[in-house]
């Protein structure tokens, strides 16, 4: 058994917010209070650990990530870069030190954060003669390739748009070597797949690197070799961090024939929702909009799956046990999802009156919304009363705000919406969609709370600052929130009795801390499941009976 004593714990349990001392054993709190209670209990059996007055949180979790691709970019050449000259010198770096034919591979670039827009396979071919390129926007809703890639991919001025997809094309009707969408697996399918356990290795790798920026779980919507990546990693008892694990739409079929349902697995790996995209992204502009973007009087975005397929599918996952998790960033698309989850709710509702005991219990179903980046007004009562949990993105916010003015204009006011749709009495749940952005959370808090990037910008009061949200709301939204998504609010999200025992120790008390020093708050050490996973270096000195922080590390 350990206590750790002399700490400032905020538990975020209602029935009791603040405590001295937590007692843990095993993976589970036993106890939580005052230093003198905890250690007139249990003080002449446990490992004691004098915290110094240093702050304690639950452990946080992301509610959108993608772990296989977040690992897998910190090997590849980071393209987040103010110009894209930058962008093309380390693009070359790499190619001086790649082999011959060897792909290059890059994420992270963002044509509207460029002075010169959109880059081309002409810009990439002077500095790589010798190997093929493809290069996915931060977004990850548009790639850039050159022409040796698309040789090894067939691209021709032939080859069509894919169903959901565009290719870029000059005026000749030759593709710039710039994919949207479904289009990007033109290219990306050429490239030859890392292994299993080359994606088992990178997340393994990428582990550390979470825990350290206060992550103790994530709920992954990777793919198939990411979940298989992920069994490995469990298998051989090095996961420690919780993974609930979506499954794509096109799989859903395969995961009906083998009777896999939502919640399936354990505290550390379990089967989420099924991952449905019902349209693109503000970044290439292929967000489902109701009106035309700014200045592109034909521009729509792309509209994947109306409100009529999606239930045509998600009847057939909800009446197998498996809840929904569906991709919505433009309004016309949050429209359609509202559209579809109206029908599966009555859906379910029949379901739940059945005689056949099999479906009863299935109902209803914690389903999601992605992002809900742009939401009409009149939808919000929609997403509350339906019951729909809103998984958002607030560091999306920081990121995006100029996109959102120049291509939405009036519209951005409904945009990252956070405030009004907790009014509106919505669940949420907060994470990244890193690599997207940086799976940093406090950066993710700090951004919902300010509506600023982390130089002030756009001003002291933030970006539509009537849509900040109080701290502790934010907070919620990385604890409370993902564990209800994840039907874990009975042990996870909170720290209480019998609830597993996943914290955090940080370098200060992020609610007595100014707003704008929000995201410079660091861990000093991670638990999970009881198990200290990272600890700072500057922890090494704090000891107490003879026991150094953290014991077992």
């Amino acid at each position: 058994m350990l206590i750790i004593t002399n700490a400032r714990i905020h538990t975020l349990n209602p029935d009791r917010p603040a405590a001295s001392a937590i007692a843990v054993d095993g993976e589970r709190i036993v106890s939580i209070g005052d230093d003198a209670s905890l250690l007139s209990g249990w003080g002449d059996r446990a490992e004691i650990v004098d915290l110094e007055g240093r702050t304690i949180i639950p452990g946080l979790i992301d509610a959108h990530i993608h772990l296989q691709q977040f690992a897998l970019a910190l090997q590849a050449v980071n393209c987040e870069t103010n110009t894209r000259a930058e962008c093309l010198e380390r693009v070359a770096e790499r190619a001086q030190k790649a082999r011959a034919g060897e792909w290059i591979v890059g994420h992270g670039w963002n044509q509207n954060d460029w002075p010169e827009g959109f880059g081309s396979a002409a810009d990439l071919d002077p500095i790589t003669p010798y190997n093929p390129v493809y290069l996915t926007a931060r977004s990850l809703h548009a790639a850039w390739a050159n022409s040796a890639a698309l040789r090894l991919a067939r691209i021709s001025p032939k080859t069509a748009d894919p169903p959901g997809g565009h290719i870029q094309r000059d005026p000749s009707g030759s593709p710039t070597g710039i994919f949207f969408e479904s289009a990007m697996e033109l290219i990306s399918k050429a490239i030859p797949a890392p292994n299993v356990e080359d994606i088992s290795t990178a997340i393994h790798n990428a582990l550390p690197r979470l825990w350290g920026m206060g992550l103790t779980g994530a709920h992954d919507f990777d793919r198939r070799d990411c979940f298989s990546a992920l069994q490995l990693l469990h298998a051989a008892g090095s996961l420690n961090f919780r993974v609930i694990k979506s499954i794509p739409l096109e799989n859903l079929p395969q995961a009906v024939e083998l009777g896999l349902r939502t919640g399936f697995g354990d505290d550390y790996l379990r089967i989420g929702p099924v991952k449905a995209f019902a349209d693109g992204a503000l970044g290439p502009h292929t967000a489902a909009m109701f009106q035309p973007y700014e200045g592109e009087p034909e521009n729509r975005g792309i509209l994947l799956l109306d409100g009529e397929e999606l239930f045509e599918r998600g009847r057939h996952a909800v009446e197998n046990g498996l809840s929904l998790a569906v991709h919505a960033i433009g309004d016309r698309a949050n429209h359609e999802v509202l559209n579809a989850f109206e029908q599966i709710r009555k859906f379910e509702s029949a379901l739940s009156r059945t005689e056949d005991d099999r479906l009863k219990w299935n109902t209803p179903l914690r389903h999601r919304m992605e992002h809900v980046q742009i939401i009409h007004p009149g939808d919000l009562p929609r997403l509350a009363s339906l019951g729909v949990i809103g998984s958002m993105q607030p560091i999306h916010a920081a990121s995006d705000y100029p996109m959102a003015d120049r291509y939405w204009g009036a519209r951005a006011r409904h945009s990252y919406a956070w405030r009004s749709v907790l009014n509106a009495g919505v669940r949420v749940a907060f994470g990244s969609d890193a690599p997207v952005e940086s799976p940093n959370p406090f950066w993710g808090i700090h951004a919902a709370v300010t509506r600023r990037r982390q130089d002030g910008s756009p001003g002291a009061e933030g970006w539509y600052p009537d849509q900040r949200i109080q701290l502790v709301e934010a907070l919620h939204g990385f604890t409370v929130g993902p564990a209800f998504a994840a039907g874990m609010e009975d042990r996870l999200g909170i720290l209480a009795p019998d609830f597993l025992a996943d914290l955090l120790v940080l370098d200060r008390d992020l609610f007595a801390c100014g707003p704008d020093e929000i995201y410079q708050i660091r861990p000093l050490a991670t638990m999970v499941g009881g198990r200290w996973v990272y600890a700072d270096p500057s922890m090494a000195d704090l000891t107490s009976s003879g026991g150094h922080l953290p014991p077992g590390l």
